[in-house]
């Protein structure tokens, strides 16, 4: 069984590192991850320029108690990202410094990657890639330990310890593999294959102030209090969704690593740390994208499948009164179905495959999920 341990954690304090140390202590340490000398990247979540309040990035906090407690194991280590958008130093300095990860590097002289560089790498075991395109840092590094954010998110339902992983796409690329996979399905399966092919030595995922609703950027934070640690992504991120009350099964990601047979159900896991009856989560707010397939009820056949789909789909729309013209949700649409009139956003929906980066990316939160009302009705 894959061990989780859940740590009840109300707020950033200044004990969040011992939190941290005594969840460690249940599996380990430290110390079993990470040896001396060792260059240890600390994967966090840097999904666009926002300030820790926000709840879109990985708190500073965190960083800093997994920075510290890797230092005293005798680790290098060194903090990074490929967010969203163009992947340049310039960029990464911006979002560190706005982030406060700038902040934490100036306290523990940790490292922050301003190496932009992009490998090809061959991965035969993959089911829907067997190449990829990833970041150099990531390459260069001895230990891989991602610090994810508990959220939910318009595409994917819920994004966490595996999803984080597609970090390790380089920028704009990450549209690309959308476009290449615009079914939800294909696009689950090339994060599993991601994630294998990282193989994360621990993932730590910061639960302490989350996010609901229409995330992982547009949503609302919501105070959870908890601290969730594992050297098996696949189990925290079933053990996360438990805590929100969201049915595991529901995430793309989870139902990818059940069929093949990287994790089973929530009985299967062993739950060490604090009680997870501590969290009483009933009314934490899931994306509007969610959405039901009609086939796993029902025989129905696929002309007739996809008229209802396309009847009841969420879709993008722009806020004019918020929108101020920047062009970033059509520099970063993976189909290029939005164009800028009149610097206002256009969008052919006859084409949109929902990936919902133009909602996840948009720095003035313009962009809104909308349900058809026929939609409305049968999902509310």
């Amino acid at each position: 069984m894959s061990e989780v341990i859940l740590k009840y954690c109300p707020e950033y304090s200044d004990n969040l590192k011992d939190i941290m140390q005594q969840g460690l202590a249940e599996i380990g340490g430290m110390e079993r991850f990470v040896s001396p000398g060792q260059r240890v990247f600390l994967k966090v979540n840097l999904l666009m320029k926002k300030a820790p309040e926000e709840a879109v990035t990985t708190h500073p906090a965190v960083v800093e108690a997994v920075v510290r407690l890797v230092q005293e194991a005798g680790g290098i280590p060194i903090i990074g990202d490929s967010p969203g958008g163009v992947y340049t130093a310039k960029a990464l300095r911006n979002i560190y410094a706005l982030s406060g990860l700038q902040g934490v590097a100036e306290r523990t002289g940790a490292i922050l990657n301003e190496d932009v560089e992009q490998v090809s790498v061959s991965y035969p075991e993959g089911k829907v890639v067997k190449n990829l395109t990833v970041t150099k840092s990531i390459m260069d590094a001895d230990v891989i330990i991602p610090l994810s954010k508990l959220k939910t998110h318009a595409m994917m339902t819920f994004t966490g310890a595996v999803k984080i992983l597609f970090g390790v796409i380089p920028g704009l690329l990450k549209a690309e593999y959308h476009f290449r996979m615009p079914d939800l399905d294909d696009f689950a399966n090339l994060l599993v294959d991601i994630c294998e092919w990282v193989k994360p030595s621990l993932s730590i995922m910061d639960g302490i102030v989350g996010m609901e609703g229409d995330g992982p950027s547009g949503g609302k934070p919501r105070s959870i209090g908890a601290l969730l640690l594992s050297t098996d992504p696949y189990a925290m991120d079933v053990v996360a969704c438990k805590l929100i009350n969201l049915n595991p099964e529901m995430v793309p990601t989870i139902r990818a690593a059940q069929a093949r047979g990287l994790i089973s159900n929530f009985d299967q896991v062993s739950l060490k740390g604090d009680d997870i009856g501590i969290w009483n989560i009933r009314d934490f707010i899931l994306p509007k994208t969610m959405s039901v397939d009609f086939s796993d009820y029902i025989p129905i056949p696929k002309v007739i499948k996809d008229s209802i789909i396309r009847k009841v789909r969420p879709f993008p729309t722009f806020s004019p009164e918020i929108c101020v013209g920047c062009g970033d949700c059509a520099a970063n649409c993976p189909p290029k179905v939005i164009v800028m009139q009149n610097k206002r956003p256009q969008v052919d929906l006859q084409s949109c495959i929902r990936c919902f980066c133009c909602h996840e990316l948009c720095p003035h939160k313009a962009v809104n999920i909308s349900k058809p009302l026929l939609g409305r009705l049968l999902f509310r």
